[in-house]
């Protein structure tokens, strides 16, 4: 006699839930209306979706987090990044980065602009925040520890904000950028990291003009 198959159901795991997320607003174009809804559809429990988030706000902003760690485990996974310099690894951070919402463009390009309020679409981003900042203080701190004088040393709270601000500049450009292969968002970050580490080395000039060119020149063409 032949072992009857289980049906019992494998519960999902938090990327299997996130999946799930992404896939109900991209092909119905809105967030789910309820949870209860959403895990039915889903064949998983309101116990099982609670075990990883606590609402969908909280699902949104994991969406985020978890773009910005799979991006860090991609740049830890290269042994040379250890050995980079700083600007080197913000410019690898920000192509990395951009690579990662590139594959899960749709779902970005949905994410910032469902409500009309443009603070409510914001607000997912403050966990992603969080981390850029942490990130970029990180930087700063061992290029600061290298400084024999504490006048050398830059304000790291500065700086880390200076990179969120780039960030979002960034994400801005790279949503309207219909360049083939998002190529001009690609100069954007290469020249962007540049003047950002120029401002702080003390020789903003060249660098910034450089930036501030290749700006007019987009918003003229």
């Amino acid at each position: 006699m032949s072992a009857k198959k289980s049906t019992t159901k494998k519960a999902p795991n938090r990327d299997q839930v996130i999946s799930a997320y992404m896939q109900y607003c991209l092909e119905h174009e809105k967030s789910p209306i309820s949870v209860y809804k959403f895990c039915k559809e889903n064949s998983f429990t309101e116990e099982q979706f609670y075990s990883f988030f606590g609402s969908f706000e909280g699902l949104q902003k994991e969406i985020w987090n978890s773009f910005f760690d799979s991006t860090m485990k991609l740049l830890h996974k290269q042994k040379e990044f250890e050995g980079f310099s700083n600007q080197e690894k913000m410019l690898s951070f920000f192509f990395t980065f951009f690579e990662m919402l590139t594959a899960n463009r749709s779902y970005v390009l949905f994410a910032l602009s469902e409500k009309k309020d443009m603070m409510k679409n914001m607000a997912q981003l403050k966990g992603l925040r969080g981390h850029i900042k942490e990130f970029a203080s990180e930087l700063i701190e061992i290029k600061n520890d290298e400084k024999q004088f504490n006048i050398l040393k830059h304000p790291v709270s500065v700086f880390s904000e200076g990179a969120w601000l780039q960030t979002l500049f960034i994400l801005k450009y790279w949503m309207e950028d219909t360049s083939p292969s998002f190529e001009k968002t690609d100069v954007v970050i290469e020249k962007s990291v540049r003047a950002i580490f120029d401002v702080f080395e003390t020789t903003p000039l060249e660098s910034l003009l450089d930036f501030g060119k290749f700006l007019w020149k987009e918003k003229m063409n």
